[in-house]
């Protein structure tokens, strides 16, 4: 008996299982796809608008060759990390050596006039107490002293230079950072004494300044109305790449240029962040996203859900009896990379084709699965 109602069981759960896929067949025969549909939803957001701009190393200092000569030797590689006082070239010194030489010589025989002169006008003022020289001859013994004086101050002078002359010839580096290429090679010789001469140059990236300009007119619409970059908005202003770089980056405004250049009519402004990860360089493209206001109920979509044609943007929005429906919209800003405001043209709570844009027709009938 039990094998009876198990073999009816099974017959019956074959026979709705085939009732089943030929629903469904039905359905496909019918014309109606499946097809991913969202909701148009509404979030308070902050709104942004975007200006290309560059990055700068925080800090950046030229090497460069204060005497001349020829370059001995470099210490360095392009592209090092170099320490601030380290030396990076050698430049001959036997020129300067000499000059140090010479000058502590002239400041030793200044010392030695000065010390013989003294004497003499100590000498000269004993022998006018007992009038055995005249008045005249101890002024000139006095006048031989601070002759010898400044003799000496000179010569200390010229020792000095002498010496900052030669530790001129050892190049350091005025900060820490890297360096770049370009300098001269060992064997050629470099004209610094005249005038400096640049080498190469040293880039701290431990932090970075974004550059960007503004016209007047937007920087009174967009940072006038919200009380300048000292306000909190201003703070974390987003910073996006053109190529994905593995780490978010946002920049704090510090500066506005006072006035407006009169060749581009533009405003620069300024905003540092950290170097974190030590993988921004100086030159780098980068885009601001400054923001200018909030938007409490702004009504959002997927963005890749948006198509385009000669009239513009376009949404096929799907009504009650799931008929899709060609829909113009008006765009706002991208939100989240994925998501774009719709100023107008869609409702919260419509659905929205996501998926098979190129494929589904004006006023075809669809099943719309839902998705997030």
């Amino acid at each position: 008996m039990n094998k009876i109602y198990l073999l009816i069981f099974t017959v019956a759960l074959i026979t709705f299982s085939g009732c089943k896929k030929s629903d469904k067949k039905g359905a496909e025969k019918a014309g109606v796809p499946n097809i991913d549909v969202a909701e148009a939803f509404t979030d308070s957001i902050t709104l942004f608008k975007s200006y290309p701009g560059t990055l700068v190393a925080g800090t950046t200092a030229d090497v460069v060759a204060e005497v001349s000569g020829r370059i001995l030797s470099t210490h360095y590689k392009s592209g090092d990390y170099v320490k601030r006082g380290q030396v990076l070239f050698t430049i001959e010194s036997t020129t300067y050596r000499d000059a140090v030489t010479r000058a502590e010589s002239a400041l030793s025989t200044a010392r030695s006039q000065h010390e013989y002169y003294t004497r003499q006008h100590a000498a000269m003022q004993k022998a006018l107490e007992a009038d055995a020289v005249s008045q005249m001859e101890v002024l000139q013994a006095k006048s031989n002293m601070e002759q010898a004086a400044a003799s000496i101050r000179e010569a200390e002078a010229t020792l000095s230079t002498a010496r900052q002359n030669l530790a001129h010839c050892n190049v350091t580096a005025p900060i820490s950072g890297y360096i770049s290429n370009g300098a001269p090679d060992p064997g050629n010789y470099v004209n610094g004494q005249g005038a400096p001469v640049k080498l190469c140059t040293i880039y701290d990236n431990s932090s970075m300044i974004a550059k960007f300009y503004l016209s007047d007119t937007q920087y009174e619409e967009l940072l006038g109305r919200n009380g300048g970059i000292s306000s909190s908005i201003y703070r974390d202003v987003p910073l996006q790449f053109k190529e994905s770089i593995g780490h978010d980056y946002t920049t704090d405004l510090y500066y506005v240029a006072p006035t407006v250049s009169e060749s581009t009519g533009a405003l620069l402004l300024q905003g540092r962040l950290e170097n974190r990860n030590n993988e921004l360089k100086d030159g780098m493209y980068v885009t601001v996203s400054l923001p200018y206001g909030t938007e409490p109920k702004a009504v959002m979509v997927k963005d890749a859900s948006i198509g385009s044609d000669q009239l513009g943007k376009y949404l096929y929005v799907v009504n009650d009896s799931n008929k899709v429906v060609y829909t113009p919209v008006e765009v706002g800003s991208v939100y989240q990379d994925s998501l774009r405001v719709i100023k107008s043209g869609i409702r919260p709570g419509q659905k929205y084709v996501t998926k098979a844009l190129l494929t589904v027709q004006r006023g075809e009938k669809i099943n719309p699965v839902l998705t997030k």
